[in-house]
């Protein structure tokens, strides 16, 4: 998180708590991976909370794993994992058909940022109250732009709700992450995306449940 190991280890623990009990209350192998979110959320805030204490207290081992850990979620994880687990609740298929190409281009993308961080290291430093990812490659031609499709625009193709309000806020607060500071960008936009997984949350509870998919998927179901 962009102001400390403290705030970074609470959002942590807030985040894993509520992905336990997203988890609880999914149901079937469908529904587990967007049930994850949270909790992989919450690991990834915990890391950067190591992170801070490496940084802080020179511990060049920690910081190096911390580093590389986080921006493997960062980098890596999210622009396959998110509309992967937004595909296997849709149960639309023209709906299912335009989230596929999201996947193929998260996959892409994904899969080059990973070729990057395993060529060109990536380093992590103190900036202002915030840590800063020197990770340039994430910033060239239209990297960013297929990055934001497949994390962000993905989830405009869903047919729940919660889904749709996560892509727009995302999109929007990357946008916002973006002007404020580069430097700061990963580290602040994926703060920002931690506390927006609780939609999940509500996703799974309350009124919201009657969005949800049956687990046996129509075969000839239309969006």
């Amino acid at each position: 998180m962009c102001f400390s190991a403290t705030a970074s280890f609470t959002a942590g623990t807030a985040l894993s708590s509520v992905g336990g009990l997203t988890l609880r209350k999914s149901r079937g192998k469908l529904e587990l991976p967007i049930a994850l979110v949270s909790l992989l959320f919450g690991i990834q805030q915990f890391t950067e909370g190591f992170l801070w204490l490496s940084l802080r207290n020179d511990l060049p081992l920690v910081k190096t794993w911390a580093t590389y850990i986080y921006s493997m979620f960062s980098h890596v994880l999210w622009p396959i994992f998110v509309p992967f687990a937004i595909l296997l609740v849709e149960t639309g298929r023209r709906r299912r058909t335009a989230i596929s190409v999201f996947l193929a281009l998260g996959l892409g993308v994904g899969l080059y940022l990973l070729y990057f961080i395993v060529r060109f290291p990536v380093t992590a430093r103190i900036y202002g109250r915030t840590i800063f990812y020197d990770s340039p490659h994430l910033f060239i031609g239209g990297v960013l732009v297929v990055y934001l499709l497949a994390t962000c625009v993905s989830g405009l193709f869903s047919s729940h709700r919660c889904v749709n309000v996560f892509g727009v806020l995302a999109f929007v607060l990357a946008i916002a992450a973006y002007e404020v500071s580069v430097k700061t960008f990963v580290s602040v936009w994926c703060f920002f995306a931690a506390v927006l997984s609780l939609l999940v949350y509500v996703h799974f509870s309350g009124p919201m449940q009657a969005c949800r998919p049956a687990l046996k998927r129509p075969r000839e179901q239309a969006a």
